[in-house]
């Protein structure tokens, strides 16, 4: 089957969206499928064209077995609402050039478009129109609707403009998935698609990424005593996780030198962080870089509290794919997120974190210090647990294979379904009902 993928990001790109969609492209290649890819050059999360791309125009090449095609765009070192635009409608400019190609030489059987930037859909609607190319439209951020919640755009018309954009390339896909449950039903409600939004989560490598003991994580690299205390944080930088609540709490344990915070990560929020480090005088705060891929497992056994944290309006209109790898690590983890929202809803159903309020500082202090006093073994374990059950790669991604078959066969017009993704409910339930830990009897968890 020839596949077409178009997404502005991909691999080598190593957290976020291009992780995944780099690992989809090389699963199916593997898969004895022909897999080519429009994309840009790797820029994220550092918002800088990686030194290996840099001063390259359109140019193609491999990578585990999937021709990449790549384009030039414009990457603001600040990143702004206006600069976003920019820099997002400079790919799909930039893209024609391969596109033009496309649309008069082969013929794919299905055409895959990674969002956001949520208006690549429309040049894959339109060859799929002229071509009778089925398009499968996959969801990893609802960026309309996070730019409207955190007003990051404020004029009304043209967020109308591209809701009505948005509406357009939904109506247009044969196929709507996105991450999560909740995800899901927000797509739902904006009707118009051609058949139920059909759930596509995100997966991890379970025999890659898995529990480590102290002695094969980074402590000793980073010169951590094995006394030491390490609160982490793994991944983008950026403004909707509101980050700043880390350094308040930072602050409140400065009296405790054996608990460390630690960033690993880059992005557009990273110099305000620094800035508020500088500015405290805090000597238990570092930044370090992101980890290389082969580095991930004991970067994850380095931490005994790893943190997920979002803003309130953002709780489900994104999943944090970094949530993926601590739970196959077995780590323990704080997890900001409302109530009714999916992120709180499997972390508390699963046991496999404490859940705190967003955007507070002092109750990520409070959760910090019980946590620290606490057993964690029981949120370890479920962890692992989780991710083994319901983040298999392998499983999640012969799913979607499979149901990639379908559409590709212009004879099959069912809708696709991942039964294997949404197991029984019912006996994690029974598993873990009775189980009540420390933690929780201390009134951490909400």
């Amino acid at each position: 089957m020839r596949i077409l993928i178009y997404g502005i990001n991909y691999s080598p790109e190593l957290i976020g969206i291009g992780k995944y969609t780099g690992e989809m492209g090389a699963w199916l290649a593997q898969q004895n499928q022909e897999v080519d890819v429009i994309t840009a050059m790797p820029y994220y999360p550092e918002w800088a064209v990686q030194a290996s791309h840099k001063r390259k125009g359109w140019h193609t090449e491999r990578i585990a077995g999937v021709r990449v095609h790549r384009c030039p765009l414009y990457v603001p070192r600040e990143v702004t609402a206006l600069k976003r635009i920019l820099h997002e409608f400079s790919f799909v400019l930039s893209s024609l050039f391969f596109w033009l190609r496309i649309f008069f030489t082969k013929r794919y059987d299905v055409v895959i478009c990674v969002a956001p930037p949520f208006h690549l859909g429309l040049v894959p609607t339109i060859y799929s129109q002229i071509r009778r190319v089925p398009l499968w439209c996959h969801i990893q951020d609802l960026q309309i609707d996070m730019a409207k919640e955190l007003d990051m755009i404020k004029n009304r018309h043209f967020l109308q403009t591209m809701f009505r954009v948005e509406s357009h390339i939904l109506k247009q896909s044969r196929v709507v998935s996105t991450i999560s449950e909740g995800m899901v039903r927000k797509v739902a409600l904006k009707k118009g698609i051609q058949s139920e939004c059909v759930l596509f989560p995100n997966w991890v490598d379970g025999a890659y990424i898995k529990p480590l003991p102290p002695t094969q994580s980074l402590r000793a690299e980073l010169g951590l005593l094995p006394s030491d205390k390490v609160v982490l944080y793994s991944g983008n930088l950026g403004e909707k996780q509101g980050l700043e609540i880390i350094i308040q709490a930072a602050r409140a344990f400065v009296s405790q030198p054996d608990v460390k915070f630690l960033f690993f990560g880059t992005g557009g929020g990273q110099g305000k962080l620094e800035t508020l480090v500088r500015e405290y005088a805090l000597t238990n705060v570092k930044f370090y870089p992101l980890q290389p891929y082969e580095k991930l497992s004991a970067l994850l056994a380095t931490a005994d509290i790893h943190l997920v944290l979002q803003k309130k309006s953002a709780s489900d209109l994104v999943l944090p794919s970094k949530l993926t790898g601590i739970l196959a690590a077995g780590g323990f983890a704080l997890v900001s997120a409302v109530p009714g929202t999916t992120l709180h809803d499997v972390v508390q159903h699963h046991r496999m974190g404490v859940l705190i309020e967003p955007e507070s500082a002092e109750a990520l202090k409070d959760a910090i210090d019980k946590a620290l006093l606490s057993d964690l073994t029981a949120f370890r374990r479920n962890a692992r647990t989780y991710a083994e059950t319901y983040l298999n790669k392998e499983k999640t991604l012969r799913d979607f294979m499979r149901e990639l078959l379908k559409i590709g066969d212009p004879s099959c017009k069912a809708s696709p379904v991942f039964p294997e993704t949404a197991l029984a409910e019912d006996v994690f339930k029974a598993r873990f009902a009775s189980e009540e830990t420390d933690i929780e009897k201390e009134g951490i968890a909400r």
